[in-house]
């Protein structure tokens, strides 16, 4: 016992941390009961791994909760640093257990890599032949996805503006203000997103499984629909329904509902119906969706695809793209050059923020406009004074700032990892384009190796760690994780 008084009182300072670490492993934990529970009812073997996957995350739930049992949960924002990115890894770590020790036999590095790409919703898959998987992993790969979308939820509205990172502090004083009036308590926002993102999730369940769909790939594709993770049963992804115009409607409607503000449906719900349709961000990525997908619809037509078929191709895999789900309906790589270079650009747009898409975030875009009229309007206008608003608020230098040095280390990330994947062997549109892939969170990359009609099983062990690291940065708002490796963040 002395012992273990020793180990405790010595990491008194990240005690904190652990204890919440603890309690997300918990509910990792019982995320993994439900495939469990249908392995058992199949008869599968991929039961077992899931029991002992079980035993190993709560005897690390036991072991830390032992160590901290006294502490008391008062976080503090270098605490909050370390927990925002131990909590993806350690979950990511844990969640790929079942895929190493089940029927795939995944190598430990495909096995992170899949659980990486699923608990960030990035959607990228080194799997072949999905189809012969036990419904127990199928279940569980969306599953994760699902998790790791309100995961991305509650860390947009309340940690990343509370760490005031990449200019996501625009919107704390917005939530604070929302939250005070509408939900009395603190833990109404989260609860009445948990609501929202059920509700949709179910909602997106039966009207796949009303088209048409199998059960499971209902099940599936509902949880990795609303929270834009692209996941799907088949290797041909969202293509094998590809011959249902409906279904592919449906898609597209649902990967949009997840990358809307989440707390904009909660105040539409709650009196204000008009909320989501004000809001500058929404307004800014319908704009964008409807030019992008009007471009690539009259380009196919004017090459001899029929126009429903080319509209309904063009509006699901825009949507697609723009949302970093990353399901892929159709191998939008053929379709010539023009696509291929729109589909490169939408890579890095994402979708708004407090929702489940990844990506740069059409916020940023909005202000960087915002920056670049007003920097146009001093050239002619030296001693002017322009104000900066943005969804009726005053932006002020901290924003600027943040949005600035998002954008700047964003790029920087995007170069640096296609430099390393270029020197391990990788061919330019792979490296540039799995870089990019992998920070936004989209999915499948371009070429015919990761491109939509491809996946990542065949790259190098040290270039799927690579991918790992920036998918978690990605998702992550990157200055999160990098703020770590500076030496004055140690310091006392």
């Amino acid at each position: 016992m002395a012992s273990i008084a020793a180990v405790r009182l010595s990491t008194a300072t990240w005690a904190p941390v652990l204890k919440v670490l603890a309690m997300l492993w918990l509910v990792l934990a019982a995320f993994m009961v439900m495939p469990w529970l249908v392995l058992i009812a199949e008869g599968d073997a991929d039961a077992r791994a899931f029991s002992l996957s079980l035993a190993i995350v709560l005897a690390a739930i036991a072991f830390s909760l032992l160590m901290t049992w006294r502490t008391e949960i008062e976080l503090k924002p270098r605490q909050m640093f370390v927990l925002t990115t131990l909590s993806w890894v350690s979950v990511s770590g844990f969640a790929s257990l079942p895929l190493v020790l089940g029927a795939p036999q995944l190598s430990f590095t495909d096995a992170v890599f899949e659980s990486v790409s699923a608990i960030t919703t990035t959607g990228s898959t080194v799997l072949v032949g999905i189809e012969r998987l036990s419904d127990g992993l199928k279940l569980w790969r969306g599953m994760m996805q699902w998790l790791g979308g309100i995961g991305i939820i509650v860390m947009a509205i309340a940690i990343l503006p509370f760490l005031k990172v990449g200019g996501m502090r625009l919107f704390h004083t917005e939530s604070s203000d929302w939250s005070d009036k509408v939900m009395p308590r603190t833990g109404g926002i989260a609860k009445a997103t948990m609501g929202v993102y059920l509700g949709l999730t179910g909602v997106a369940v039966v009207s796949y499984w009303l088209a048409g769909m199998l059960p499971l790939d209902a099940v599936v594709l509902g949880m990795t629909s609303l929270s834009t993770g692209g996941f799907a049963n088949s290797d041909a992804s969202f293509g094998a329904y590809a011959d249902r115009p409906l279904i592919l409607w449906l898609g597209s409607l649902f990967m949009l509902s997840g990358a809307l503000p989440f707390v904009l449906y909660i105040r539409s719900l709650r009196g204000a119906p008009s909320a989501m349709w004000c809001d500058q961000q929404v307004r800014g990525m319908l704009l964008l969706l409807g030019l992008a997908i009007a471009l690539l619809t009259a380009y196919r037509v004017v090459g001899g695809t029929p126009a429903f078929e080319a509209l309904t191709q063009a509006a699901f895999n825009v949507i697609s793209v723009v949302t970093t789900t990353g399901y892929a309906a159709d191998d939008y790589t053929l379709w010539g050059p023009l696509a291929i270079v729109a589909f490169f650009y939408l890579t890095f747009v994402g979708g708004c923020s407090g929702s489940t898409s990844g990506g740069m975030k059409i916020f940023r875009f909005q202000i960087a406009l915002l920056m670049l009229r007003n920097q146009l309007r001093f050239l002619v206008h030296s001693n002017g004074v322009f104000a900066q608003r943005y969804n009726a608020s005053l932006l002020n230098d901290e924003i600027v700032r943040g949005v600035v040095a998002f954008s700047f280390f964003f790029f920087l990330t995007v170069a640096g990892l296609a430099l390393a994947l270029a020197a391990l062997g990788l061919d330019l549109v792979t490296a540039l384009s799995g870089a990019a892939t992998a920070v936004a969170n989209v999915g499948p990359g371009l070429g015919e190796v990761i491109g939509p009609a491809g996946n990542f099983s065949s790259l190098p062990d040290a270039a799927k760690w690579l991918l790992c690291l920036g998918m978690l940065m990605g998702r992550l708002e990157i200055l999160t994780v990098l703020v770590l490796l500076t030496p004055m963040f140690w310091k006392k």
